[in-house]
């Protein structure tokens, strides 16, 4: 057994979370933010056999998709910056990060 933890873009978890409905895949999401844009994440935490785990990342993979966003970085105390770093800057948001862990035991209560 495997437990899969996918962080996707809020834009992306209700899809996700459907997706994963459809294909009898059981999943605990929890809110989640990222540390650089300060946005809102999804975490989808998936215990699933290891025969599974393709099928678990191809959903993910063709639902949680990568996109470019413009963000203004937040300013900075460090006077030794440069004007033009409070410039809105190209950001490739979305997409997912997964993590694959093996699973020594399971327990239900």
């Amino acid at each position: 057994m495997k437990m899969v933890l996918a962080i996707v873009q809020d834009k992306d978890a209700n899809k996700l979370g459907s997706v994963f409905v459809k294909h009898n895949i059981q999943a605990t999401r929890t809110a989640t933010s990222g540390g650089f844009l300060r946005s809102g994440n999804t975490t989808f935490m998936i215990g699933i056999e290891d025969e599974r785990v393709p099928e678990v990342l191809e959903l993910i993979k063709e639902t949680a998709h990568a996109r470019k966003q413009f963000m203004t970085p937040a300013a900075s105390l460090d006077l030794s910056l440069e004007a033009t770093s409070s410039m809105p800057m190209e950001v490739q948001i979305g997409g997912a990060t997964v993590f694959i862990q093996d699973v020594e035991q399971f327990h239900q209560f």
